[in-house]
C-alpha cells in the first residue's frame, strides 16, 4: 500500500492540448508585444505554476509539431545535460557532481524559475517578507527516507530535528483555534461554518451542523461507533475487500450512511489526494484520522504517524534553492539551511560560462537523440522561439514521463508504453495575503475543509520561524492563507478523471480562481468580521495541470505478481547514454521518491 498521509507533488505526466495553447506555437513566433521575464520569479504573483508560456512548445510538440534542427548547434559540449531543474533533476546533477567533481554539466528548464513543483513564492507585506509554498510542501515522514535521501540532506545542511523548534506546533492551538468545515448554501441549505472538527463530542459537532436528524446519526456513529462493517472476513481478506472498494461505496454500501454524509466526505481529502471518495481505496482512509468509518473494520500494522513540521517557509523549495547553491554557490548566497530561507537568489549566475554547473530557464526540449555512433547525446530545445543544441556525454530526463516519447522518439515502443502509463493528477496551489488572522482566531480555525466548495481547504500558514525568517505569531500581523483546489471528474473512471481535470485547469483563467477565492473567503469569514474587498492583499495561484504523479491504485490497476516489471519500471530503463530521472519513475508522489531515482540513474549512467 502506498504511503498516503500527505503527497509532495513532483514532475509531470502526459500533457493536455487545446487549440488556445497551440496557437502561439503552430508558427513558432515571438510575440513582440510580450513582456520581458521578470529577473525574480519569486516574487511574481497572478498566475504561476505551470503559467503561460511554459507549456506551448510541448503541447505543439505532442500535436505533432516538428521542430528544425539543422543549423542550431551552441558549439556547446558538456559531461552531463539535464532535462529538467526539478528536485529530481537538481539531485541528479547533485550525485553525478559527487562522482565526478569536476564534470561539467547543463540543466534545462521549460519554466522560468527551478525547483519543479518545489515552488517559491514571496509576498512583500508593506516592507515585511511573507514566504509560502506553491507546490512541494515538506519533508513527510522523513524516517522513512532512504540512506540516500538523508545523505543528501546531510550533504545540504538540513538537520530535520531544527524542524522541532522552528515549527510552533502550539500556536494555533493554545489560541482555541482548531480544524473547522464549511457547510455551502447549494450543497446543505445554509452557509454554515461549524468549528471543532475533531475537538468537539461529535454530538456537539453534529448539533451544530445543518444536517438532519438521521444525517447527525450517521455522523457520530460514523465517528464514535468502532463496528466491524467486514465482520466475518480475516485481515488480508478484508484489505483485499477494501483495496478493491471506494471510501464513497464503503460509506453507501458498508457504512450506509445518510446521503448528505456521503456528500459530505465526497470530496473531503481532494486536497491531499488529489482524488475524491470515488477513486480513492477504503484500504487508505484507514491510517487518516480525520476521515471516519474504518476504525472498527480495517488496522494498518506498522503505520508511521510522524507529526508533519519538517517544513520549511517555502516547502521544499529550499531544498531545491540548497542544490543550486551546491552547485552554483554564487546563485544562492549563504551557508546554511537556515540562512537559505531568506538569501535572494541571483538568477543572473544560473547560466554563466564560468560556472562547471548552468541553470538554463525558459529553455523546452523538443528533440534528445544519440550521436556519433552512440558516443554522445544531442540535446536541442526551444528558447526564446529559437531552437538550438548542445551535447553531452551523458543525459538525464529528469521531466515528465509522458512527454519522454515525444521529447526522444529513439525510445523501444515497449518503453513508450511504460513511460505513458504515468497520467498524473492536476491540482492548485494558491497563496493569498491577507491583513491580518483576527477572523480566524474569532472563529476558532486555523484550517476550514469545505468539500463542497470550489476550493476544498483554506488554511493559514504553517507556522514555521527559521534562521531570520519569524513567523507572523500575531494575529494582527499580515499573513497566508493556503487554498487548495482540485477539479473532480467522478463520472470519469481512473486517469481519464485526471485528464478531464487537466483540460478544464487549463481552461480556467485568473479571474475565476479570483472571484471564487474573493466569495469563498467572505462566505466562510464573514461572520468573524474578514471583508476580502478590504482585507485580501495579494495572491498567487500555483497551476500545475500535471501535479501529483501517479501511484498504483488497486481500484483500476492491474495486481502485479512478485518479480513483474511494473510500467514505470518498463519506463525508467536507462537507453544507451540516456538514463531516467524522476518521481514518476518511483511511482510515487514524494520528494524522496524523486532524489532516490536521480541516484539510481546517474548510477546506471556511470556504470555503464
Amino acid at each position: 500500500m502506498p504511503r498516503i498521509t500527505r503527497r509532495d507533488f513532483l514532475d509531470g505526466t502526459r500533457i493536455a492540448i487545446t487549440g488556445a495553447a497551440l496557437s502561439p506555437w503552430l508558427g513558432c513566433v515571438d510575440d513582440p508585444s510580450a513582456p520581458s521575464p521578470a529577473p525574480y520569479p519569486p516574487a511574481l504573483q497572478g498566475m504561476r505554476g505551470s503559467a503561460d508560456g511554459s507549456f506551448e512548445v510541448a503541447h505543439a510538440l505532442v500535436a505533432g509539431r516538428r521542430f528544425e534542427r539543422k543549423g542550431t548547434a551552441t558549439g556547446e559540449t558538456y559531461d552531463l545535460v539535464i532535462v529538467g531543474a526539478g528536485l529530481s533533476g537538481l539531485s541528479a546533477a547533485h550525485f553525478y557532481r559527487k562522482t565526478m567533481p569536476d564534470a561539467r554539466i547543463l540543466l534545462l528548464e521549460n519554466h522560468d524559475d527551478f525547483g519543479g513543483h518545489a515552488r517559491r513564492n514571496e509576498f512583500d507585506a508593506g516592507g515585511t517578507l511573507r514566504i509560502g509554498y506553491g507546490g512541494t510542501q515538506s519533508i513527510d515522514t522523513p524516517s522513512e527516507f532512504s540512506d540516500l535521501s538523508l545523505g543528501l540532506l546531510r550533504d545540504l545542511g538540513i538537520d530535520v530535528t531544527k524542524f522541532e523548534q522552528a515549527f510552533d506546533q502550539e500556536l494555533y492551538t493554545k489560541r482555541g483555534m482548531g480544524w473547522g468545515v464549511f457547510f455551502p448554501q447549494e450543497s446543505f441549505g445554509v452557509d454554515r461554518l461549524v468549528a471543532g472538527y475533531g475537538k468537539l463530542p461529535w454530538t456537539d459537532f453534529a448539533q451544530r451542523a445543518p444536517l438532519s436528524p438521521e444525517a447527525r446519526a450517521d455522523l457520530v456513529r460514523l465517528h464514535t461507533a468502532r463496528h466491524d462493517y467486514l465482520a466475518g472476513l480475516s485481515p488480508d481478506e478484508k484489505t483485499d475487500r477494501l483495496e478493491r472498494t471506494s471510501y464513497a461505496d464503503f460509506l453507501r454500501d458498508q457504512a450506509r450512511v445518510d446521503p448528505a454524509i456521503q456528500k459530505l466526505y465526497r470530496r473531503f481529502w481532494i486536497s491531499f489526494y488529489a482524488t475524491g471518495a470515488d477513486a480513492t481505496p477504503a484500504a487508505w482512509i484507514a491510517q487518516e484520522p480525520l476521515l471516519p468509518g474504518l476504525q472498527g473494520t480495517h488496522h494498518i500494522p506498522g503505520y508511521v504517524d510522524e507529526p508533519y513540521i519538517f517544513h520549511f517557509p517555502d516547502g521544499n523549495a529550499s531544498i531545491a534553492r540548497l542544490l543550486v547553491r551546491s552547485l552554483i554557490p554564487t546563485a544562492v548566497p549563504g551557508h546554511t539551511m537556515e540562512d537559505v530561507v531568506t538569501a535572494r537568489a541571483d538568477y543572473t549566475q544560473l547560466d554563466r560560462p564560468e560556472h562547471a554547473a548552468r541553470l538554463r530557464l525558459d529553455s523546452t526540449v523538443v528533440d534528445v537523440r544519440h550521436a556519433e555512433e552512440g558516443r554522445a547525446v544531442d540535446v536541442a530545445y526551444v528558447r526564446e522561439g529559437r531552437v538550438e543544441t548542445v551535447r553531452g556525454r551523458h543525459c538525464v530526463l529528469a521531466c515528465d514521463n509522458a512527454a519522454i516519447p515525444y521529447v526522444c522518439e529513439e525510445l523501444p515502443a515497449a518503453q513508450k508504453r511504460g513511460l505513458a502509463w504515468s497520467v498524473k493528477a492536476p491540482l492548485v496551489y494558491v497563496n493569498a495575503l491577507v491583513r491580518d488572522w483576527r477572523a480566524f482566531e474569532r472563529l476558532g480555525v486555523h484550517a476550514i475543509h469545505s468539500p463542497e466548495s470550489f476550493y476544498s481547504l483554506a488554511s493559514l500558514d504553517f507556522p514555521v520561524s527559521l534562521g531570520d525568517y519569524d513567523f507572523p505569531s500575531s494575529p494582527d500581523e499580515p499573513i497566508l492563507v493556503h487554498l487548495a483546489y482540485v477539479p473532480h471528474h467522478p463520472e470519469e473512471t481512473g486517469p481519464a478523471q485526471w485528464r478531464a481535470g487537466r483540460r478544464r485547469l487549463l481552461a480556467t483563467p485568473f479571474a475565476v480562481f479570483e472571484q471564487e477565492l474573493r466569495d469563498q473567503l467572505d462566505r466562510m469569514l464573514g461572520s468573524g468580521g474578514f471583508d476580502a474587498q478590504r482585507d485580501l492583499l495579494a495572491i498567487t495561484v500555483n497551476r500545475w495541470p500535471h501535479g501529483y504523479a501517479r501511484e498504483p491504485n488497486t481500484l483500476w490497476d492491474a495486481e502485479w505478481e512478485e518479480g513483474d516489471a511494473r510500467p514505470w519500471e518498463i519506463g525508467r530503463q536507462r537507453h544507451g547514454r540516456i538514463a531516467i530521472a524522476n518521481a514518476d519513475a518511483g511511482a510515487s508522489a514524494y520528494t524522496d521518491a524523486a532524489i532516490d531515482q536521480a541516484h539510481r540513474a546517474v548510477d546506471e549512467l556511470l556504470a555503464g
